[in-house]
């Protein structure tokens, strides 16, 4: 576990003690890691300028040494309002619900793979739809929300008459109107399929 991560599971720990993060929850702890690390690349400006991730750790290290009582507080808000916003947008999906629907969407998806394996500037592109979503208040699975943004404007609207950077900005272009749509809109933007003998098992 890096800083961030150690730090985050305290945090979520703290926030909500019903969290099995090392166990069943682990998926909550790298989805608010991935999310946190977007936010913090947004609010110092390093959208689209590939920094890694080891020098955004470092980077927290040092602030946590330099002022440690301020960094905490700023960890207990962004990880309330994030766990809110966890719990507003994530929706557990049981067995078969909506089915003909993500049938359909699961189609797109997968006549979009191809494309997005080979989308170049991918990592920018996703970037800067990740920060017009945090721009406008999402700030909770930035990165999963906006890939399959991506991926469903890819395999709805493929312009077999445009050139390769003419198709890249149709497709950011959309998938930046459709970030602040949804970062307006209220209710579940996350829908985790889970099978119905996970209940069971966890009995």
């Amino acid at each position: 576990m890096n800083f961030v991560e150690i730090v985050l599971t305290e945090k979520l720990k703290d926030a909500d003690p019903a969290l099995d993060i090392l166990g069943s929850d682990r998926k909550v702890l790298q989805v608010a890691c991935q999310d946190f690390t977007n936010y913090l690349k947004f609010q110092w400006c390093l959208i689209g300028k590939e920094a890694n991730n080891f020098e955004l750790v470092e980077k927290m290290e040092r602030l946590f040494k330099e002022n440690p009582p301020e960094l905490e507080e700023f960890l207990t808000v962004w990880v309330g309002i994030w766990l809110k916003k966890w719990k507003e947008r994530v929706k557990l999906l049981i067995g078969r619900q909506n089915q003909n629907k993500w049938d359909k969407v699961a189609k797109t998806l997968a006549n979009a793979e191809a494309l997005w394996r080979g989308m170049r500037h991918k990592q920018e592109v996703t970037e800067i739809v990740v920060g017009t979503l945090i721009k406008n208040g999402e700030i909770c699975g930035t990165e999963i929300l906006v890939e399959n943004l991506l991926k469903m404007e890819l395999g709805e609207k493929v312009h077999h008459n445009l050139d390769e950077k003419e198709q890249t900005l149709t497709v950011l272009n959309s998938a930046l109107r459709k970030a602040r749509e949804m970062a307006q809109s209220r209710g579940p933007l996350i829908f985790v399929k889970i099978d119905k003998g996970y209940y069971s098992a966890s009995e």
